[in-house]
């Protein structure tokens, strides 16, 4: 089959928060930019969510925020999450220090797109990428399928932004790099999500509402509106399959709440449940988003941190294009800002999800439905460095007799929690001292499977 060539300065595949974060900013620092994009312009921003962000996020100033913002936040009044004990009907109740939002993913996406193209990148959609082009190592763009057409599309940077499983990441030869590869099932979740539309007001629209399942996984109840819910669940890999489907209507069929409740939307899909990939570049090629594990291991949220990325990636790649530089090193500023910045949050959150893998639900629940809602927000959140009064340690020690071994290594996984983040914070200026920095992060990673019994997940 014959093909066209299309040539850009840089191509852009997904059109998910990354991709036209990566985009929209390169093409306002004036490069020539094409975004490939599977779903039709209809469909494009449908995507499977939870819909939740908590905290107030700023995002980069390349698209119109206020507009997205108006256009797609749904409910910005959420203050709160609720934890559900699905031993008992009680709950835990956790005050956030920031207030968060929910949005209309799909609106979401199509503003984000509008404002992509606005920007003057030329969106293709109905684009099928199946290959990479890597002549002599480095990347130079991709082929694709559209419009039963073969285009070969070549860039001087390609930007991943493709998804959990990027296809591109299985097509390309990274041997030449230190990009990460370690990548395999155990480190994503399965996911299934369901818009609801329910006939009164919930009572709990200013909450994020989740409940802990089996296989390491949770429900979740997420308010657009005090009617329209977002109700889904997931379960990591690495345990046994669950049927997603029959788990979240059986939940749903026991809440009063739901009842006479509509089905407006459902979707499913894998995500990223593990650490920021060590690097994510390559000559000519850097991943951001899902495709780079920029998300929450622990809940798979990753709004923010994919729009952070892409914007970064694309300065990075706009000042090394300008100066005729697309390698590994030239790339490398991309790295550093991620690890970082979120990026040691999001690897020292990996070390409760690899603790939970080690521990049975009825003992997870044990400990985390005594432990005070600022502890456990600080044990799992931002600091990770909240200290508990000698009354309320012994109030939580009477509450978890039999479970003491669990809160002890679980204080001490928060321990190495800290550890990691120092560990990030001296992430390398180049690939020159890369691995002697895994080699001090791997160090930390050893004692948390020895305190937690779990088996290695990278």
């Amino acid at each position: 089959m014959a093909s066209k060539t299309r040539t850009s300065d840089m191509v852009v595949v997904g059109g998910g928060t990354g991709g036209c974060f990566a985009a929209s900013t390169a093409a306002r620092e004036g490069l020539d930019v094409v975004l490939l994009e599977r779903k039709s312009e209809d469909d494009g921003g449908h995507i499977a969510c939870g819909d939740g962000i908590k905290g107030k996020s700023t995002f980069p100033d390349v698209v119109d925020r206020d507009r997205l913002r108006a256009e797609s936040f749904t409910n910005e009044g959420i203050t709160r999450a609720v934890f559900e004990n699905p031993q008992t009907d009680e709950h835990l109740d956790i005050p956030f220090d920031r207030s968060g939002a929910v949005v209309d993913r799909y609106r979401y996406g199509q503003v984000l797109l509008e404002e992509t193209d606005r920007a003057g990148v030329d969106i293709h959609y109905n684009t099928v990428v199946n290959d990479v082009i890597q002549p002599n190592g480095q990347v130079e763009g991709v082929t694709a399928i559209r419009d039963d057409e073969v285009i070969e599309y070549e860039a001087d940077v390609v930007v991943d932004a493709a998804g959990a499983l990027s296809v591109l990441q299985d097509k390309a030869d990274l041997a030449r790099s230190s990009f990460d590869t370690n990548v395999n099932y155990s480190q994503f979740c399965s996911a299934y999500r369901e818009v609801l539309e329910v006939p009164e007001p919930v009572e709990w629209d200013d909450a994020l509402v989740f409940k802990p399942t089996a296989e390491l996984g949770y429900l979740w109840y997420f308010p657009r509106s005090s009617t329209e819910i977002n109700a889904g669940l997931g379960f990591q890999m690495s345990q046994e399959p669950m049927e997603l489907v029959d788990v979240l209507k059986d939940d749903i069929a026991n809440r009063d709440e739901f009842q006479g409740a509509t089905v407006k939307n459902k979707l499913g899909a894998a995500l990223p449940t593990r650490r920021p990939l060590d690097s994510a570049v390559h000559p000519g090629y850097v991943a951001v988003g899902d495709a780079a594990g920029h998300v929450n291991p622990c809940t798979g949220g990753g709004i923010p941190g994919a729009a952070k990325a892409g914007h970064w990636a694309a300065k990075v790649a706009t000042e090394a294009i300008s100066n005729g530089d697309v390698s590994e090193g030239a790339l490398w500023e991309y790295n550093h800002r991620v690890q970082t910045d979120f990026g040691k949050r999001f690897a020292a959150m990996d070390l409760y999800n690899i603790f939970g893998t080690a521990r049975d639900l009825d003992d997870l629940i044990s400990v985390i439905t005594v432990l005070p809602g600022q502890q456990l927000v600080d044990t799992i959140g931002k600091k990770g460095t909240a200290e508990m009064s000698i009354g309320l340690k012994l109030k939580t020690l009477v509450k978890t007799v039999g479970h003491w071994d669990t809160l002890y290594d679980l204080y001490k996984v928060q321990k190495s929690a800290g550890t990691l983040k120092d560990v990030y914070d001296s992430y390398p200026d180049g690939p020159e001292h890369f691995d002697a920095w895994q080699a001090e992060r791997d160090a930390v990673m050893d004692q948390v499977y020895d305190i937690t019994g779990a088996e290695p997940k990278y």
